[in-house]
């Protein structure tokens, strides 16, 4: 075998976001143009500048029993049933090595959840019980469930995993790290499968503020499910957003051996840096262009195959736009016949976490051959120079077709996923 050759595919879906709470009502309402956004409800928020985010459609204590959750900060709940859901549909039950799975080796099987910021709720819940009730009231399982390895470890236990579980951290760039992560984990031959996606659950009063001070946040409260409106020309900020996307990669070999249903063969990734600012994107997208590139010169994709784009695109004045000049700089004309989605204007910003639902949307635009709309668009940037796919959703051509997902985060970080049907 020569490992580096591997052709990997994605053989299980899963997610639970501002949509719905599990792939197929996820895909729904992008499909719709339902937007998860709403008005945060309680005292804690009625004093913030923001008061809108994107929370979850079906809560984790709805699902997870209650002993398993209160050992889990949000973050990894949301891993855990993304995970669970992608471990089935990919035609897994039990751990592997268990009795009922003889499918896949434990220690050639890995694990690659991230997040962006890790379980900051859990941090400021225990020390308000620290600073108002006295150390004997902080839980025991604060460490474990704070960690930002904890979706990835959580993840890795529940499914047996031994080939070694990961946890990219940067920024809003970590899910999709998180996977090119795992694809890589394949083509090296350490793994045959591998668990991958991105979490997040940030919705606090403290990184709400936060984010808002820092002018990143759109502060039309007035208009929750209009407020995220990547590419229009007055658009003011992203929505934060809470959930997880999973999915299970497998190398082709194994796949095949095992007579799995396949979703669609990933090429590849393109990364690089921006080296530019630890928060603003460079205005002319060339360190996204770089990416670009790189995921051109590593793969044996052609841009004429590129028929659909999963953009970054967060409804930031800047970010937008300089994704569009990147993908212009390094495509040309072709961009011209690239149907552009930015499903953010529905689920809004999932941070470490947006990779991974964004993946997942990705592979299903794919396999449906349908690229889902971009709402809230009333005027168009005049410097959006690219076919954004606006209102309702498009067919995507027949014959073989490649898509992008696009993932920049804070501190310059540039992930490009690219997909190609099968």
């Amino acid at each position: 075998m020569n490992p580096t050759n591997r052709t990997v595919v994605v053989t299980g879906i899963g997610a639970t976001t501002p949509l719905g709470g599990d792939y197929a009502s996820t895909w729904e309402g992008l499909l719709a143009g339902r937007s998860g956004v709403t008005v945060l409800e309680g005292e804690r928020f009625a004093e913030l500048p923001v008061r809108i985010a994107a929370s979850a459609a079906v809560d984790p204590s709805e699902i997870l029993p209650r002993p398993m959750a209160r050992k889990l900060d949000r973050s990894a709940q949301f891993a855990i049933i993304a995970a669970r859901e992608a471990w089935a549909d990919a035609g897994y039950t039990g751990a592997a090595g268990s009795e009922e799975n003889g499918a896949v080796r434990p220690e050639r099987l890995g694990a690659v959840i991230a997040s962006g910021i890790g379980g900051v709720t859990t941090l400021l819940e225990q020390y308000d019980a620290l600073r108002d009730k006295g150390a004997r009231r902080v839980s025991p399982h604060t460490v474990p469930m704070l960690m930002p390895n904890s979706p990835s470890a959580n993840v890795g236990l529940e499914v047996g995993a031994r080939a070694g579980v990961h946890t990219p951290v940067s920024a809003c760039a970590s899910g999709a790290e998180a996977i090119g992560y795992a694809v890589e984990m394949i083509r090296t031959g350490r793994a045959d499968v591998v668990v991958a996606g991105g979490t997040e659950a940030a919705i606090h009063p403290l990184p709400i503020a936060a984010f808002g001070n820092m002018m990143a946040m759109s502060k039309n409260n007035d208009d929750p499910q209009g407020a995220s409106r990547p590419y229009d020309a007055d658009r003011n900020g992203f929505v934060l957003g809470e959930g997880s996307g999973v999915v299970i990669l497998e190398s082709a070999e194994h796949a095949a051996a095992r007579n799995a249903r396949v979703y669609c063969e990933v090429l590849g990734q393109g990364i690089s840096a921006d080296g530019h600012h630890i928060t603003q994107p460079e205005p002319e997208g060339r360190g996204i262009a770089d990416a670009l590139r790189n995921l051109l010169d590593s793969t044996d994709l052609k841009p004429s195959e590129i028929a659909h784009i999963n953009a970054h695109a967060t409804s930031t004045p800047l970010g937008d736009v300089a994704e569009i000049k990147a993908l212009r700089k390094v495509f040309g004309d072709d961009v011209d016949h690239m149907a552009v989605s930015a499903t953010k204007s529905m689920t809004g910003h999932l941070l470490g976490g947006a990779g991974g639902v964004e993946t997942v949307a990705t592979v299903l635009a794919l396999y449906h051959r349908t690229a889902p709309p971009t709402v809230n668009i009333t005027n168009l940037d005049p410097e959006v120079s690219a076919d954004v796919v606006r209102d309702e959703p498009r067919a995507l051509p027949e014959g073989t077709i490649a898509a992008l997902n696009n993932s920049f985060g804070f501190g310059g970080h540039n992930v490009v996923l690219a997909f190609r049907t099968v």
